[in-house]
């Protein structure tokens, strides 16, 4: 299962060094910018938990069920700690670092807050938000450091990445993903759109079920939507079969409706000299983000 896991940011996960960990205290020292925005590697030798955590009690069972995931797939997100002296202080992620502890890990990726890096943060968070290479999950991740960590409201994130407030809501829904969900969208096995259908359903077994059946049958978003719906209403018979298209069509089908983000359908006449697109939305945040491929 090694082979599944996949390093979290890119080439930012070195071991902190000992003069780093001596010295760069501040959000001024040198070496700083190598923190502020950045995931490294800590020890978790060198970690503390933070002693006003309000949550005191960390259900057995559960930590054993996200220390073997851990072991498969590694940590999926990454804890955020406060840099004090040569110790990282947990600002969050507690239940994460115990478990890391009991899958046998000697570090965990991890965001590090500096004194007065506040400034410094947000401006590397938004830069980064701005990235092309970055994948669904990695900008999730990022709004709900801002959120969090930085304290914006979804309004001011919205106005400060020039996002429309259900996108990024829709966005950070990803990270409530199991982690071979989220490592499928990461590694682009399958796309956020899919991701999307995946935690419209409730029950986490027929989360499973549908995430088995896009992959074993490559469905598309607008598909994946189709069999969400039929696990909400399992009583629901299934869609009757359109008139068969050519496959090119089929995979026009899909391509768009994974660039758009929306159901997709290809209808064309009898003797398929004619035909029409139709695109499905289901209010207007999702109409104007069709809009938005056409501008």
């Amino acid at each position: 299962m090694k082979d599944k896991k996949r390093a979290m940011g890119r080439g930012l996960g070195a071991i902190l060094s000992a003069e780093s960990k001596a010295t760069v205290n501040s959000a001024t020292d040198e070496g700083a910018d190598k923190f502020v925005g950045n995931i490294v590697e800590v020890s978790l030798e060198d970690i503390y938990p933070n002693a006003s955590q309000p949550r005191t009690y960390f259900d057995e069972k559960a930590l054993n069920d996200l220390a073997q995931s851990i072991k498969n797939l590694g940590v999926i997100q990454p804890i955020t700690l406060r840099k004090d002296g040569n110790k990282f202080e947990i600002i969050s992620g507690e239940r994460r670092f115990r478990a890391s502890k009991i899958a046998g890990l000697e570090t965990v990726p991890a965001y590090i807050r500096l004194v007065n890096d506040q400034e410094l943060l947000e401006m590397a968070l938004v830069e980064n938000i701005q990235r092309e290479d970055l994948d669904a999950i990695e900008i999730a991740l990022t709004y709900q450091r801002l959120l969090e960590e930085i304290g914006m409201t979804q309004e001011n994130l919205s106005q400060r990445v020039g996002k429309e407030r259900s996108t990024i809501t829709n966005s950070i829904r990803l990270l409530r993903l199991n982690p071979d969900v989220q490592n499928a969208i990461r590694s682009g096995e399958i796309s956020a759109g899919h991701g999307r259908a995946i935690i419209s359903l409730e029950d986490a077994e027929n989360q499973k079920i549908l995430f088995e059946k896009i992959i074993k049958n490559n469905l598309s978003v607008r598909q994946a939507e189709q069999e969400s719906n039929l696990l909400k209403n399992p009583k629901q018979t299934a869609p009757k079969n359109k008139t068969a298209i050519p496959n090119h069509y089929k995979k026009a089908e899909k391509n768009l409706a994974d660039i758009l983000d929306v159901k997709v359908e290809i209808k064309t006449s009898a003797n398929g000299k004619k035909g029409k697109i139709v695109l499905d939305f289901k209010n207007e945040a999702e109409l104007e983000n069709i809009l938005s491929h056409f501008k």
